[in-house]
Protein backbone atom coordinates (compact mmCIF):
# COMPACT_ATOMS: atom_id res chain seq x y z
CA UNK A 1 0.00 0.00 0.00
CA UNK A 2 2.82 2.28 0.98
CA UNK A 3 4.24 1.54 -3.23
CA UNK A 4 0.58 2.59 -4.11
CA UNK A 5 0.81 5.66 -2.13
CA UNK A 6 3.98 6.94 -3.44
CA UNK A 7 2.88 6.65 -6.80
CA UNK A 8 -0.49 8.18 -6.42
CA UNK A 9 1.67 10.87 -4.68
CA UNK A 10 3.27 11.57 -7.54
CA UNK A 11 0.38 12.03 -10.11
CA UNK A 12 -1.98 13.65 -7.80
CA UNK A 13 -0.59 17.41 -7.98
CA UNK A 14 -0.37 16.81 -11.75
CA UNK A 15 -4.33 16.21 -11.50
CA UNK A 16 -4.93 19.32 -9.46
CA UNK A 17 -3.05 21.35 -11.04
CA UNK A 18 -5.62 19.72 -14.68
CA UNK A 19 -8.84 20.61 -12.31
CA UNK A 20 -6.73 24.35 -11.03
CA UNK A 21 -6.86 25.22 -15.23
CA UNK A 22 -10.31 24.02 -15.72
CA UNK A 23 -11.59 26.32 -12.85
CA UNK A 24 -9.38 29.05 -14.01
CA UNK A 25 -11.19 28.76 -17.54
CA UNK A 26 -14.62 28.43 -15.77
CA UNK A 27 -14.00 31.71 -13.79
CA UNK A 28 -12.69 33.67 -16.45
CA UNK A 29 -15.71 32.84 -18.43
CA UNK A 30 -18.69 33.26 -15.95
CA UNK A 31 -16.90 35.99 -14.29
CA UNK A 32 -17.33 34.75 -10.90
CA UNK A 33 -14.79 34.61 -7.96
CA UNK A 34 -15.00 30.64 -7.07
CA UNK A 35 -16.56 27.73 -6.75
CA UNK A 36 -17.61 26.59 -3.54
CA UNK A 37 -18.33 22.81 -3.71
CA UNK A 38 -20.33 20.84 -0.99
CA UNK A 39 -19.64 17.23 -0.07
CA UNK A 40 -23.31 17.04 0.72
CA UNK A 41 -25.18 15.85 3.96
CA UNK A 42 -27.13 12.96 5.38
CA UNK A 43 -30.82 12.32 5.01
CA UNK A 44 -33.30 11.18 7.37
CA UNK A 45 -35.49 8.58 6.51
CA UNK A 46 -39.54 8.86 6.71
CA UNK A 47 -40.18 8.83 10.26
CA UNK A 48 -37.19 7.46 11.69
CA UNK A 49 -34.23 8.33 13.35
CA UNK A 50 -31.77 6.82 11.08
CA UNK A 51 -29.66 7.83 7.63
CA UNK A 52 -29.81 6.53 4.16
CA UNK A 53 -26.14 5.70 3.47
CA UNK A 54 -24.05 9.02 2.59
CA UNK A 55 -22.97 9.55 -0.94
CA UNK A 56 -20.46 12.26 -1.51
CA UNK A 57 -20.81 14.75 -4.02
CA UNK A 58 -18.91 13.51 -7.48
CA UNK A 59 -17.81 17.05 -8.13
CA UNK A 60 -16.33 17.00 -4.43
CA UNK A 61 -13.96 13.58 -4.65
CA UNK A 62 -13.18 14.64 -7.47
CA UNK A 63 -10.16 17.06 -5.61
CA UNK A 64 -10.16 14.62 -3.10
CA UNK A 65 -10.65 10.96 -2.18
CA UNK A 66 -12.94 11.94 0.82
CA UNK A 67 -16.10 9.59 0.58
CA UNK A 68 -17.56 9.43 3.89
CA UNK A 69 -17.12 12.86 5.55
CA UNK A 70 -20.59 14.92 4.87
CA UNK A 71 -20.79 18.78 6.10
CA UNK A 72 -17.45 18.86 4.30
CA UNK A 73 -16.64 22.67 1.51
CA UNK A 74 -14.15 23.28 -0.73
CA UNK A 75 -13.62 26.10 -2.21
CA UNK A 76 -11.77 26.39 -5.14
CA UNK A 77 -10.49 29.62 -7.75
CA UNK A 78 -8.13 28.03 -10.10
CA UNK A 79 -5.35 29.78 -9.09
CA UNK A 80 -5.07 29.99 -5.10
CA UNK A 81 -4.87 26.85 -2.69
CA UNK A 82 -7.56 24.99 -2.33
CA UNK A 83 -9.67 26.04 0.91
CA UNK A 84 -10.71 22.18 2.82
CA UNK A 85 -13.74 22.93 5.34
CA UNK A 86 -13.78 19.69 7.08
CA UNK A 87 -16.29 18.28 9.46
CA UNK A 88 -15.22 16.55 12.21
CA UNK A 89 -17.53 17.17 15.18
CA UNK A 90 -17.76 15.95 18.12
CA UNK A 91 -20.01 12.96 18.52
CA UNK A 92 -19.85 9.58 20.12
CA UNK A 93 -22.76 8.38 18.06
CA UNK A 94 -20.74 8.03 15.23
CA UNK A 95 -17.14 7.10 13.94
CA UNK A 96 -16.06 10.57 13.13
CA UNK A 97 -13.24 9.91 10.20
CA UNK A 98 -10.17 12.48 11.44
CA UNK A 99 -7.63 13.62 9.40
CA UNK A 100 -4.39 10.94 9.25
CA UNK A 101 -1.26 11.58 7.12
CA UNK A 102 -3.13 11.70 3.75
CA UNK A 103 -1.13 11.68 0.41
CA UNK A 104 -3.19 14.65 -0.46
CA UNK A 105 -3.15 16.79 2.83
CA UNK A 106 -0.44 19.15 2.12
CA UNK A 107 -2.29 20.24 -1.29
CA UNK A 108 -5.45 21.71 0.74
CA UNK A 109 -5.82 24.69 3.23
CA UNK A 110 -7.86 22.88 5.58
CA UNK A 111 -9.84 24.23 8.71
CA UNK A 112 -11.90 22.18 11.14
CA UNK A 113 -15.50 22.39 11.45
CA UNK A 114 -17.23 20.97 14.65
CA UNK A 115 -20.97 22.02 13.56
CA UNK A 116 -22.41 21.94 10.62
CA UNK A 117 -24.49 24.88 11.13
CA UNK A 118 -21.63 27.22 11.69
CA UNK A 119 -19.84 26.62 8.64
CA UNK A 120 -20.86 30.51 7.27
CA UNK A 121 -18.71 31.56 9.54
CA UNK A 122 -15.43 29.83 7.66
CA UNK A 123 -17.28 30.73 4.02
CA UNK A 124 -16.13 33.98 1.87
CA UNK A 125 -18.22 36.82 3.43
CA UNK A 126 -19.53 37.90 0.48
CA UNK A 127 -20.98 34.95 -1.68
CA UNK A 128 -23.48 36.29 -4.30
CA UNK A 129 -20.49 36.09 -6.88
CA UNK A 130 -19.16 32.49 -5.70
CA UNK A 131 -21.24 29.37 -7.43
CA UNK A 132 -22.59 26.37 -5.40
CA UNK A 133 -22.12 22.87 -6.69
CA UNK A 134 -24.01 20.47 -4.72
CA UNK A 135 -27.21 19.27 -3.77
CA UNK A 136 -28.56 20.60 -1.38
CA UNK A 137 -30.48 24.14 -2.50
CA UNK A 138 -32.12 24.85 0.36
CA UNK A 139 -28.52 25.19 2.23
CA UNK A 140 -26.57 27.32 -0.50
CA UNK A 141 -30.19 29.55 -0.16
CA UNK A 142 -30.26 30.04 3.68
CA UNK A 143 -26.49 30.87 2.97
CA UNK A 144 -26.80 33.53 0.61
CA UNK A 145 -25.30 32.09 -2.66
CA UNK A 146 -26.94 33.34 -5.69
CA UNK A 147 -25.40 31.25 -8.41
CA UNK A 148 -26.71 27.48 -7.46
CA UNK A 149 -25.11 25.27 -9.74
CA UNK A 150 -25.21 27.54 -12.75
CA UNK A 151 -25.21 25.53 -15.78
CA UNK A 152 -22.94 26.24 -18.23
CA UNK A 153 -20.02 25.72 -14.95
CA UNK A 154 -21.52 22.21 -14.80
CA UNK A 155 -21.82 21.70 -18.55
CA UNK A 156 -18.07 22.67 -18.43
CA UNK A 157 -17.26 20.61 -15.64
CA UNK A 158 -18.91 17.48 -17.10
CA UNK A 159 -17.67 18.14 -20.82
CA UNK A 160 -14.01 17.59 -19.24
CA UNK A 161 -14.55 14.99 -16.59
CA UNK A 162 -14.53 12.62 -19.10
CA UNK A 163 -10.62 13.03 -20.56
CA UNK A 164 -8.98 11.15 -17.17
CA UNK A 165 -6.05 12.35 -15.77
CA UNK A 166 -2.82 9.97 -14.87
CA UNK A 167 -4.11 9.77 -11.50
CA UNK A 168 -7.43 8.89 -12.35
CA UNK A 169 -6.46 5.64 -14.87
CA UNK A 170 -4.37 4.94 -11.83
CA UNK A 171 -7.15 4.60 -9.53
CA UNK A 172 -9.00 3.50 -12.26
CA UNK A 173 -6.61 0.55 -12.64
CA UNK A 174 -7.43 -0.04 -8.42
CA UNK A 175 -10.57 -0.56 -8.92
CA UNK A 176 -10.32 -2.59 -11.62
CA UNK A 177 -8.27 -4.90 -10.12
CA UNK A 178 -10.51 -5.21 -6.43
CA UNK A 179 -13.60 -5.82 -9.13
CA UNK A 180 -11.97 -8.85 -10.64
CA UNK A 181 -10.84 -9.99 -6.71
CA UNK A 182 -14.64 -10.01 -6.60
CA UNK A 183 -15.35 -12.18 -9.49
CA UNK A 184 -13.02 -14.33 -9.55
CA UNK A 185 -14.92 -15.78 -6.12
CA UNK A 186 -17.97 -15.41 -7.81
CA UNK A 187 -16.69 -16.93 -10.29
CA UNK A 188 -15.99 -20.24 -8.21
CA UNK A 189 -18.93 -20.04 -5.95
CA UNK A 190 -21.14 -20.60 -9.15
CA UNK A 191 -19.34 -23.26 -9.90
CA UNK A 192 -19.30 -24.53 -6.30
CA UNK A 193 -23.44 -24.77 -6.60
CA UNK A 194 -24.17 -21.66 -4.59
CA UNK A 195 -27.24 -19.65 -4.62
CA UNK A 196 -27.24 -16.11 -6.34
CA UNK A 197 -27.13 -14.63 -2.29
CA UNK A 198 -24.60 -16.93 -1.83
CA UNK A 199 -22.22 -15.66 -4.43
CA UNK A 200 -22.95 -12.07 -3.38
CA UNK A 201 -21.77 -12.85 -0.49
CA UNK A 202 -18.69 -14.30 -1.70
CA UNK A 203 -18.03 -11.46 -3.94
CA UNK A 204 -18.38 -8.79 -0.92
CA UNK A 205 -16.11 -10.47 0.68
CA UNK A 206 -13.27 -11.12 -1.82
CA UNK A 207 -13.85 -7.49 -2.86
CA UNK A 208 -13.29 -6.48 0.74
CA UNK A 209 -16.47 -3.83 -0.19
CA UNK A 210 -19.54 -3.78 2.41
CA UNK A 211 -22.66 -2.86 0.33
CA UNK A 212 -22.82 0.56 0.72
CA UNK A 213 -19.16 0.81 -0.42
CA UNK A 214 -20.08 -0.68 -4.44
CA UNK A 215 -20.00 1.70 -7.23
CA UNK A 216 -23.46 0.11 -7.64
CA UNK A 217 -25.51 -2.61 -7.26
CA UNK A 218 -24.16 -5.80 -7.72
CA UNK A 219 -26.51 -8.03 -10.47
CA UNK A 220 -25.80 -11.48 -9.77
CA UNK A 221 -28.32 -13.49 -11.79
CA UNK A 222 -28.51 -17.43 -12.17
CA UNK A 223 -30.65 -18.89 -15.82
CA UNK A 224 -33.39 -17.04 -16.63
CA UNK A 225 -32.83 -14.34 -13.85
CA UNK A 226 -30.01 -13.34 -16.49
CA UNK A 227 -32.63 -11.68 -18.73
CA UNK A 228 -33.38 -8.98 -16.04
CA UNK A 229 -30.88 -6.46 -17.27
CA UNK A 230 -30.64 -5.00 -13.97
CA UNK A 231 -31.31 -7.43 -12.10
CA UNK A 232 -30.43 -7.08 -7.65
CA UNK A 233 -32.94 -9.78 -6.35
CA UNK A 234 -30.54 -12.53 -4.99
CA UNK A 235 -32.67 -15.37 -4.59
CA UNK A 236 -31.36 -17.34 -1.07
CA UNK A 237 -32.21 -20.45 -2.58
CA UNK A 238 -30.32 -22.49 -5.05
CA UNK A 239 -32.22 -23.46 -8.31
CA UNK A 240 -32.87 -27.16 -9.19
CA UNK A 241 -30.08 -26.69 -11.96
CA UNK A 242 -27.52 -24.13 -12.81
CA UNK A 243 -27.72 -23.36 -16.44
CA UNK A 244 -25.90 -20.01 -16.78
CA UNK A 245 -24.72 -17.00 -14.21
CA UNK A 246 -24.11 -13.31 -15.12
CA UNK A 247 -22.26 -10.92 -12.62
CA UNK A 248 -22.29 -7.49 -13.15
CA UNK A 249 -19.97 -5.81 -10.45
CA UNK A 250 -17.85 -3.51 -9.83
CA UNK A 251 -14.99 -2.26 -7.66
CA UNK A 252 -14.20 1.09 -6.20
CA UNK A 253 -11.59 2.87 -4.98
CA UNK A 254 -10.97 6.38 -3.99
CA UNK A 255 -14.09 7.22 -5.43
CA UNK A 256 -13.59 6.12 -8.48
CA UNK A 257 -15.65 3.08 -10.39
CA UNK A 258 -14.98 -0.09 -12.59
CA UNK A 259 -17.90 -2.03 -14.31
CA UNK A 260 -17.69 -5.13 -15.31
CA UNK A 261 -19.31 -8.03 -16.76
CA UNK A 262 -19.16 -12.01 -17.09
CA UNK A 263 -21.42 -14.35 -18.39
CA UNK A 264 -20.62 -18.39 -17.64
CA UNK A 265 -22.37 -21.80 -18.55
CA UNK A 266 -22.74 -24.89 -15.90
CA UNK A 267 -22.07 -26.88 -19.11
CA UNK A 268 -20.42 -27.25 -22.51
CA UNK A 269 -23.26 -26.84 -25.11
CA UNK A 270 -24.79 -24.02 -27.59
CA UNK A 271 -25.13 -21.60 -24.65
CA UNK A 272 -21.57 -21.82 -23.75
CA UNK A 273 -20.77 -21.18 -27.25
CA UNK A 274 -22.62 -18.70 -27.90
CA UNK A 275 -21.02 -16.80 -24.45
CA UNK A 276 -17.53 -17.46 -26.47
CA UNK A 277 -18.99 -16.13 -30.06
CA UNK A 278 -20.17 -13.13 -27.65
CA UNK A 279 -16.41 -12.88 -26.40
CA UNK A 280 -15.04 -12.71 -29.53
CA UNK A 281 -17.44 -10.06 -30.50
CA UNK A 282 -16.97 -7.91 -27.58
CA UNK A 283 -12.60 -8.11 -27.88
CA UNK A 284 -13.60 -7.34 -31.78
CA UNK A 285 -15.43 -4.24 -30.71
CA UNK A 286 -12.30 -3.10 -28.00
CA UNK A 287 -10.08 -3.65 -31.15
CA UNK A 288 -12.57 -1.28 -33.25
CA UNK A 289 -12.08 1.93 -30.68
CA UNK A 290 -9.90 4.57 -31.65
CA UNK A 291 -10.25 8.20 -31.23
CA UNK A 292 -11.48 10.80 -33.32
CA UNK A 293 -14.07 8.02 -34.02
CA UNK A 294 -17.97 8.43 -33.24
CA UNK A 295 -19.13 5.85 -30.30
CA UNK A 296 -22.51 5.84 -32.22
CA UNK A 297 -20.98 4.17 -34.95
CA UNK A 298 -19.17 1.45 -32.77
CA UNK A 299 -22.54 0.88 -31.41
CA UNK A 300 -23.67 0.18 -34.62
CA UNK A 301 -21.08 -2.33 -35.59
CA UNK A 302 -22.04 -4.13 -32.56
CA UNK A 303 -25.87 -4.69 -34.21
CA UNK A 304 -24.30 -5.75 -36.81
CA UNK A 305 -21.77 -8.34 -35.08
CA UNK A 306 -24.87 -9.16 -33.39
CA UNK A 307 -27.10 -10.08 -36.76
CA UNK A 308 -24.45 -12.12 -37.81
CA UNK A 309 -24.20 -13.85 -34.36
CA UNK A 310 -28.13 -14.56 -35.03
CA UNK A 311 -27.87 -16.48 -38.20
CA UNK A 312 -24.44 -18.04 -37.37
CA UNK A 313 -26.94 -19.64 -34.59
CA UNK A 314 -30.34 -20.64 -36.02
CA UNK A 315 -31.67 -18.23 -34.49
CA UNK A 316 -32.95 -16.24 -37.64
CA UNK A 317 -33.77 -17.35 -40.96
CA UNK A 318 -32.75 -14.75 -42.94
CA UNK A 319 -29.47 -12.91 -43.82
CA UNK A 320 -27.68 -10.63 -41.29
CA UNK A 321 -28.15 -7.92 -44.04
CA UNK A 322 -32.24 -8.57 -43.44
CA UNK A 323 -32.17 -8.93 -39.74
CA UNK A 324 -30.66 -5.29 -39.57
CA UNK A 325 -33.22 -3.76 -42.34
CA UNK A 326 -36.20 -5.33 -40.02
CA UNK A 327 -34.03 -4.29 -36.52
CA UNK A 328 -34.65 -7.71 -35.28
CA UNK A 329 -31.46 -7.12 -33.41
CA UNK A 330 -33.13 -4.49 -30.90
CA UNK A 331 -35.12 -7.13 -29.32
CA UNK A 332 -31.64 -9.59 -28.52
CA UNK A 333 -29.85 -6.42 -27.36
CA UNK A 334 -31.91 -3.62 -26.21
CA UNK A 335 -29.23 -1.85 -24.41
CA UNK A 336 -26.14 0.51 -25.56
CA UNK A 337 -23.25 -0.81 -26.03
CA UNK A 338 -21.20 1.06 -23.16
CA UNK A 339 -20.82 3.89 -21.33
CA UNK A 340 -18.15 7.29 -19.75
CA UNK A 341 -16.72 5.21 -16.66
CA UNK A 342 -15.29 7.41 -13.85
CA UNK A 343 -16.57 8.93 -10.90
CA UNK A 344 -19.65 7.64 -11.62
CA UNK A 345 -20.48 4.18 -12.77
CA UNK A 346 -21.99 6.08 -15.81
CA UNK A 347 -20.26 9.54 -15.87
CA UNK A 348 -21.63 11.76 -16.94
CA UNK A 349 -21.26 14.32 -20.13
CA UNK A 350 -22.03 11.32 -22.62
CA UNK A 351 -24.14 13.24 -25.06
CA UNK A 352 -21.80 16.28 -24.83
CA UNK A 353 -20.54 17.76 -28.36
CA UNK A 354 -18.64 20.97 -26.54
CA UNK A 355 -18.22 22.37 -23.20
CA UNK A 356 -21.11 24.34 -23.74
CA UNK A 357 -23.58 21.38 -23.67
CA UNK A 358 -24.63 21.15 -26.93
CA UNK A 359 -26.39 17.79 -27.12
CA UNK A 360 -25.34 14.72 -29.65
CA UNK A 361 -28.25 12.64 -30.18
CA UNK A 362 -27.98 8.79 -30.47
CA UNK A 363 -28.11 7.30 -33.73
CA UNK A 364 -31.80 6.99 -34.83
CA UNK A 365 -33.34 3.73 -33.59
CA UNK A 366 -31.28 3.35 -30.69
CA UNK A 367 -32.52 5.66 -27.73
CA UNK A 368 -30.63 3.62 -25.02
CA UNK A 369 -27.45 4.12 -25.59
CA UNK A 370 -25.44 6.00 -22.92
CA UNK A 371 -23.08 8.42 -24.84
CA UNK A 372 -22.78 9.43 -28.09
CA UNK A 373 -19.41 11.27 -27.52
CA UNK A 374 -16.32 11.65 -30.30
CA UNK A 375 -13.90 8.85 -28.77
CA UNK A 376 -10.61 11.24 -27.77
CA UNK A 377 -7.41 10.31 -25.93
CA UNK A 378 -7.76 9.43 -22.02
CA UNK A 379 -11.23 8.79 -21.90
CA UNK A 380 -12.38 5.76 -20.34
CA UNK A 381 -15.54 3.21 -21.56
CA UNK A 382 -16.80 0.33 -20.72
CA UNK A 383 -17.62 -1.86 -24.32
CA UNK A 384 -20.88 -4.39 -23.48
CA UNK A 385 -22.06 -5.94 -26.14
CA UNK A 386 -25.31 -8.57 -24.87
CA UNK A 387 -27.40 -11.19 -26.32
CA UNK A 388 -30.61 -11.44 -24.05
CA UNK A 389 -33.96 -13.45 -24.53
CA UNK A 390 -36.09 -11.43 -22.60
CA UNK A 391 -40.04 -12.37 -22.62
CA UNK A 392 -41.47 -8.71 -22.88
CA UNK A 393 -39.40 -8.12 -25.73
CA UNK A 394 -39.64 -11.84 -27.78
CA UNK A 395 -43.93 -11.24 -27.03
CA UNK A 396 -43.44 -7.94 -29.13
CA UNK A 397 -41.49 -9.46 -31.21
CA UNK A 398 -43.94 -12.42 -32.05
CA UNK A 399 -46.52 -10.56 -32.84
CA UNK A 400 -44.89 -8.02 -35.24
CA UNK A 401 -44.46 -9.23 -39.04
CA UNK A 402 -40.69 -10.01 -38.72
CA UNK A 403 -41.60 -12.58 -35.93
CA UNK A 404 -41.84 -14.93 -39.01
CA UNK A 405 -38.41 -15.13 -39.93
CA UNK A 406 -37.52 -16.33 -35.92
CA UNK A 407 -36.64 -20.02 -35.06
CA UNK A 408 -38.60 -20.18 -32.05
CA UNK A 409 -37.88 -23.68 -31.29
CA UNK A 410 -33.71 -22.42 -30.63
CA UNK A 411 -35.37 -19.21 -28.51
CA UNK A 412 -37.64 -21.21 -26.53
CA UNK A 413 -34.86 -23.69 -25.81
CA UNK A 414 -32.32 -20.83 -25.16
CA UNK A 415 -35.02 -18.82 -22.72
CA UNK A 416 -33.88 -21.01 -19.58
CA UNK A 417 -30.28 -19.53 -19.82
CA UNK A 418 -31.63 -16.08 -19.48
CA UNK A 419 -28.65 -13.95 -21.49
CA UNK A 420 -25.22 -12.70 -22.33
CA UNK A 421 -23.28 -9.86 -21.25
CA UNK A 422 -19.54 -9.27 -21.55
CA UNK A 423 -17.86 -5.98 -20.56
CA UNK A 424 -14.58 -4.44 -20.26
CA UNK A 425 -13.12 -1.06 -19.01
CA UNK A 426 -11.30 0.46 -21.90
CA UNK A 427 -8.46 3.91 -21.31
CA UNK A 428 -8.21 4.89 -24.88
CA UNK A 429 -4.87 6.09 -25.68
CA UNK A 430 -3.84 8.27 -28.71
CA UNK A 431 -1.99 4.59 -30.27
CA UNK A 432 -3.61 1.87 -27.78
CA UNK A 433 -6.52 0.73 -26.34
CA UNK A 434 -5.71 -0.23 -22.77
CA UNK A 435 -8.02 -2.92 -21.68
CA UNK A 436 -8.00 -2.46 -17.69
CA UNK A 437 -10.20 -5.71 -17.53
CA UNK A 438 -8.48 -8.21 -19.30
CA UNK A 439 -4.91 -6.50 -18.74
CA UNK A 440 -5.56 -6.82 -14.78
CA UNK A 441 -6.27 -10.77 -14.88
CA UNK A 442 -9.80 -11.09 -16.41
Amino acid sequence: MSQLNDNLTKLYQSHLTSLQSRVKDIIQLEKIDALVIHSGQTKRQFLDDMDYPFKVNPHFKAWLPVLDVPNSWLIVDGINKPKLIYFQPHDFWHKVIKLGDEFWQDAFDIQILTQANQVEALLPRVLNNHAYIGEHLEVAQALGFDNINPEPILNHLHFYRAYKTEYEQMCMREATKIGIQGHLAAKDTFYAGGSEFDIHLAFLQAAQLNEHQLPYNNIVALNQNAATLHYTYYERHKPSQHLSFLIDAGGQFNGYASDITRTYAAKKGVFAELINRLDQIQLDLVASLKPNMKFGDLHIQCHHKIAQLLVEFGLVTISAKEVIELNITASFFPHGLGHPLGLQVHDVGGFMADARGTHREPPEGHPYLRTTRIIEPNMVVTIEPGLYFIDCLLNSLSKAPQGKYINWQRVEALKPFGGIRIEDNIIVHATFNENMTRDLGL
